[in-house]
Order: C-alpha cells, then structure tokens, then sequence
C-alpha cells in the first residue's frame, strides 16, 4: 500500500510529463525547464526531483510514448486483426499526440543520444509488431510479395509526411482527417 505521500510524489511527476508533452509540442525541445515548471505550476526545483537532467526527462517522456505505442500495438498484433484495424491503432495513438510527435520526428536530430536511441527503439517496436501482421498477410496471400522494411518504411513515411506537411492538408489534425484515406490507400498499394 503506497503512502499519501508516494501518491503525491507519483501524481506529481505524472504531471510534469504531461506538461511537457505539452510545452514540447508547442515550443520544441529547446523549450526550458523553467517553461515546463512555470506551466505545470510547480517549482522549478521539483523538475529536477523528479527527473536529475533535461536529458533524463526527455528519455523518461520517450519511454512513456513508447509505452503507449506499444500497449496500443502489441495485443493487435498477437491477435489475428487485419491489417485496417492495425493501421487504425497506430494512427489513434499518434492522433492522441500528434502535436508532440510532429516535433519529435521534425526535431529528433537535435535530441540529446540517448533520447535517440529511445526513438529508434520506438520505431523497432512499432515494426516488429507491424511485421507480424504483415507476415500473416503474406501467409493468408492478401499482401505483395514485398520486402517488409520497404513496407514498413512507405507507412511510416506516408505518415510523417503528411505530418511534418500538414500545413499543406488542413488546420487542424491531419491524422483525423486524413486517416481513412491514408489507410486504405496505403492498403491499396500492398494488396494483392
């Protein structure tokens, strides 16, 4: 049983994250810590309790995404869900942040190296379990015969292009209004 305190301490550093989030999306990761205190309403001091560096709690942001995404993903691709429902899932995710994850994909370079090794481990993720889906397509014969990592790849790339492009689609959020389209026209080009 955790203690009113562990409690406050916990809420308080989910906090922080979710703020951050936020402040990231909004200003980039150059964006202070102070920022990120002044918007979350807590000292600036009680950043660092709860994370040592600007680079602890950028990782610390990553894993979280990266938890996200792969709950969201992970039972989908165990199951024997079609390839709709899989897409559908990932762009629900990255819908759920997309503003952050338009940075983080436009700003990645700049992130310190262990931030990126969290990134890339993310898209490992997001590929291994597209790659299970993709290979009982393969074996029910409802995809090409295409190499995975180019499959892989033209999603992923299909999805950070319009993201990173959005400007020239819409005002709003371009995984909203364009993720039908995306899915089945992406559907389209690898099915047999």
């Amino acid at each position: 049983m955790k203690t009113k305190r562990q409690v406050q301490k916990e809420a308080t550093r989910l906090h922080i994250l979710e703020t951050a989030y936020q402040i990231y999306a909004e200003e980039g990761f150059s964006a202070t810590t102070n920022q990120i205190a002044k918007a979350a309403s807590v000292s600036h001091g009680t950043i660092f309790v709860h994370f040592p560096t600007v680079e602890n709690l950028i990782v610390c942001l990553l894993d979280d995404f990266n938890a996200e995404i792969n709950g969201q993903l992970h039972g989908l691709s165990e199951k024997n869900e079609q390839l709709e429902t899989f897409l559908e899932a990932h762009i629900n995710v990255l819908i759920r942040y997309e503003a952050f994850y338009k940075r983080l994909i436009s700003e990645v370079n700049s992130l310190p190296q262990e931030a990126k090794f969290v990134f890339i481990n993310m898209q490992s993720i997001v590929s291994f379990h597209f790659n299970q889906v993709i290979e009982r397509c393969k074996n029910e014969k409802t995809v090409k015969e295409i190499p995975m990592h180019i499959i892989f790849n033209s999603w992923l790339g299909l999805v950070h292009y319009y993201l990173t492009n959005s400007y020239l689609f819409t005002e709003g959020s371009v995984l909203t209004e364009y993720k039908e389209e995306l899915i089945c026209n992406f559907i389209k080009l690898i099915e047999k």
